[in-house]
């Protein structure tokens, strides 16, 4: 392999910890418009909401009138009101990945260029990147939102090592999605390392990861 010069990360699940984001999130919306339902009901609920959510994989749009339509009420709420709350206050429970920081300060020590890509609206990511004190480690952060494209759409990788200022040979690319981050970062010429999260690999896509890992800190051993 060509020497490394430049990292590409991933964000949800991958530097920030979008479980437990996600769960903080939805304990608080519970809490603030269902305070009604006893605990043990509002603990269903939440359950409910994090299995509904599909990891970040629904269309949010739907997901909000779903919850809308299906959540027990005292009064009404609107999938647009649900959309406004979230837009202002999910990014506040945003949490850091285990060994997130430790690993980017390694890497930055090291002499790495290192660079964001997400998929996701401009104002949540960057309200996710700012409440985890992430922005400064980055010469580039690219969001789907902004760019007006998505991965895995070899594009906005493209576009992302353009901005980095390395090729795709000598850059990896670290994510948690096989198909957004692994398998997009592959059609794009670049390889990757794999962080299992909460995705099993799909034996019918092309190639692989170059190294998977279970925690950020193995990074250290491989770069």
């Amino acid at each position: 392999m060509t020497k490394i010069q430049g990292l590409l990360f991933d964000l949800d699940n991958t530097l920030m910890d979008r479980d437990h984001t996600f769960r903080s999130f939805s304990t608080q919306f519970v809490r603030d418009f269902l305070g009604h339902l006893s605990p043990g009901e509002m603990d269903k609920v939440i359950a409910d909401m994090i299995v509904r959510d599909n990891d970040g994989y629904r269309d949010k749009d739907g997901f909000f009138a779903e919850l809308s339509e299906i959540l027990p009420w005292e009064t009404p709420v609107s999938a647009a009101q649900i959309r406004t709350y979230y837009d202002e206050s999910y990014s506040h429970h945003g949490s850091l990945m285990n060994h997130a920081l430790e690993i980017l300060e390694h890497c930055q020590a090291r002499g790495y260029v290192l660079g964001l890509v997400t998929n996701g609206k401009k104002h949540i990511q960057d309200g996710k990147i700012d409440k985890l004190n992430l922005r400064s480690f980055f010469r580039t952060i690219v969001i789907s939102g902004e760019a007006g494209m998505s991965k895995p759409d070899p594009a906005i990788y493209r576009l992302a090592l353009e901005r980095l200022g390395t090729e795709a040979n000598e850059t990896l690319f670290i994510g948690d999605h096989p198909v957004n981050d692994i398998w997009g970062a592959g059609k794009a010429g670049i390889e990757s390392i794999w962080l299992r999260r909460n995705h099993s690999w799909d034996d019918n896509l092309e190639g692989g990861p170059w190294k998977t890992i279970d925690e950020l800190d193995e990074l250290k051993q491989i770069l």
